[in-house]
C-alpha cells in the first residue's frame, strides 16, 4: 500500500444484546440497492488526530463502540433465498495499524479507498473496519470506513456524539445505550402498529405513482459508455440566492433546492409534476435521534410548478417533502407489490429520481440576513462546472446531490446517458442556478 507497512491487531468485545431477525425496513432497503446495483456503499472517512493520540487509545474506542452497539456487531445470514441478522454478543474486530514511510495523509487516503470499495464479507466481517496511520511511530490519522447496511450518515453522528461518553481511562461508560437498536427497531416493524405505518406510506406512494406522467425522459440521442456521467456544478450565486429567497419565505434553504430542481426539470423536461425520490433520516420517530443504526429511507414526492412564482413553488415543495418525510417508513418488499400492480395497470412508471441536499444533516439554517440582488449577480461570473464522474452503474436514472463549497454550493448531477445526453446534463444544473439567481431578484411567474 504505497510506501508503508500494516500489522493487524485484534480488539476483543462483549456486548449486551444479541440475537437474529428480519433486516429492519431501512436496511433491507439499502440492501436491496447494493445487491441490484453491485454497489458496497460504504460510508465513513478519514479523521486526522491530534498529538499524543496512540494505538491503544483507538484500540478502547473500538471495542467501546463495538461492544455498545448492536449494529456493530451485526452480520448478515443468506438461507432460503431470504436474508436476516445476526447479532452476536462477543467477538474480535481488527484494528489495521500501518506505519506510512512517507506522506502519512496520501497514505490515510490510499487506505480509505480501499476500505470504501471493497464489498464486506456480509456473513463474516464485522460491519465496521478502522485503520490507524503511524508516522515516525507517531500517530497522524484514523480511518472509519462502515457497511450501510449497519449505519447511515446520521448513525454516524450518532457514533460521534456517543463517543463523549466513553472514559478513556477505564475504557467503560455509566451511560446508558442511546435509541434504539437494529433487534428492537426490527420487533416494532413487525407489530400490527408497525404494518399500519408500512401501508399508509405505501398509499402515499400510490396516489403518486398513479397520478403522475407514466414517462419523464425521452430516449437519448446520445448514449454513453460508461452509462452514467456526472457533472458538479459551483455556484456561489445559487448559494447567495438561496439565502435570499429562504429569507423572503420563511422556508428552510433545502426546500428551495428542491424547488429549483423541480422548476429547472419541468423545463427540461416537459413534464409536470416533477418528481423526486428524498432521503428521509426517520430520526424524528420516537427512540431513533440517537440510534447507532440503518434508519434512512427514500420517499416519494410530487412538486407542481405549473402556473406559479418560484416563491409558491417553494411553498408546494415544503408540503411535498412534508408529506414524503412522514411518510418515508415502509417495508421495502410491500413497495415492490405495490409497484408490479401499478406496472400491471400503466406500464413502468418513471420515478427513478433521488434528490439529496447533503449540505447538513439537518437543513441549512436561516440566514441571518440576506444578500442584495447585486451580491447574487455579481458572483454569477464565479460560476464554474466539471465533469467529475464515468460511472457503469448508479442507484437512479438521475442523482442530484447539493454539498458544501466555500462560500458556494456544488450541484452534482449524475444520470443515464441513454436517457439524458450529456448536453442535457449540463443543462439541468445551469437551470437549477438560472431559476435561482432569477427568483432572488423578483418574484415573477416562472412557468
Amino acid at each position: 500500500m504505497g510506501s508503508s507497512t500494516t500489522h493487524r491487531v485484534l480488539v476483543p468485545f462483549r456486548g449486551e444484546g444479541a440475537g437474529t431477525a428480519d433486516l429492519t425496513w431501512a436496511q433491507l432497503g439499502i440492501w436491496q440497492t447494493m445487491r441490484d446495483t453491485g454497489l458496497s456503499m460504504n460510508i465513513g472517512g478519514t479523521v486526522p488526530m491530534p498529538a499524543g493520540t496512540t494505538v491503544h487509545d483507538m484500540q478502547t474506542l473500538l471495542r467501546y463502540l463495538v461492544s455498545r452497539h448492536q449494529a456493530l456487531r451485526t452480520r448478515l445470514r443468506f438461507e432460503g433465498g431470504g436474508v436476516t441478522q445476526v447479532v452476536s454478543a462477543a467477538g474480535e474486530v481488527p484494528l489495521d495499524v500501518v506505519d506510512a514511510d512517507e506522506d502519512p495523509a496520501a497514505v490515510a487516503e490510499e487506505l480509505r479507498r480501499r476500505y470504501e470499495e471493497a464489498p464486506f464479507a456480509y456473513e463474516t466481517e464485522w460491519p465496521v473496519r478502522m485503520g490507524v496511520v503511524r508516522h515516525d511511530g507517531r500517530v497522524t490519522h484514523v480511518v472509519v470506513i462502515y457497511c450501510h447496511v449497519a449505519v447511515d450518515g446520521f448513525g454516524i453522528d450518532a457514533i460521534v456524539r456517543d463517543m463523549a461518553n466513553l472514559d478513556p481511562a477505564t475504557g467503560t461508560t455509566t451511560a446508558p445505550v442511546p435509541g434504539l437498536t437494529p433487534l428492537e427497531t426490527a420487533a416494532k416493524q413487525a407489530t400490527a402498529a408497525g404494518r399500519r405505518q408500512s401501508d399508509k406510506s405505501l398509499r402515499h406512494w400510490e396516489q403518486i405513482l398513479r397520478a403522475i406522467p407514466a414517462q419523464r425522459f425521452r430516449a437519448s440521442d446520445e448514449p454513453h459508455e460508461p452509462r452514467y456521467w456526472e457533472i458538479t456544478h459551483r455556484s456561489p450565486a445559487m448559494h447567495l440566492a438561496m439565502q435570499v429567497i429562504a429569507h423572503r419565505t420563511g422556508a428552510g434553504v433545502g426546500y428551495v433546492v428542491l424547488a429549483a430542481y423541480a422548476v429547472a426539470l419541468a423545463g427540461l423536461t416537459g413534464h409536470n409534476p416533477s418528481v423526486a425520490q428524498l432521503v428521509v433520516s426517520n430520526r424524528f420517530r420516537p427512540g431513533c435521534a440517537d440510534s447507532v443504526s440503518q434508519l434512512a429511507q427514500l420517499s416519494i414526492c410530487a412538486v407542481d410548478v405549473a402556473g406559479a412564482t418560484f416563491d409558491e413553488v417553494v411553498g408546494r415543495a415544503w408540503t411535498a417533502a412534508t408529506n414524503a418525510y412522514m411518510h418515508g417508513h415502509f417495508d421495502p418488499l410491500a413497495l415492490t407489490a405495490l409497484l408490479e400492480r401499478v406496472r400491471a395497470d400503466r406500464g413502468d412508471v418513471d420515478f427513478s429520481i433521488i434528490v439529496n441536499d447533503r449540505r447538513t444533516r439537518d437543513g441549512a439554517p436561516q440566514p441571518a440576513a440576506p444578500p442584495s440582488p447585486h451580491q447574487v449577480t455579481a458572483a454569477l461570473p464565479l460560476s464554474k462546472s466539471w465533469w467529475s464522474r464515468k460511472v457503469e452503474v448508479l442507484d437512479a436514472a438521475l442523482n442530484i446531490s447539493v454539498d458544501a463549497a466555500p462560500d458556494a454550493v456544488d450541484v452534482s448531477i449524475c444520470a443515464d446517458t441513454h436517457r439524458l445526453p450529456p448536453a442535457d446534463i449540463q443543462a439541468l444544473a445551469l437551470e437549477m442556478e438560472r431559476v435561482t439567481v432569477e427568483a432572488a431578484a423578483s418574484v415573477a411567474v416562472v412557468s
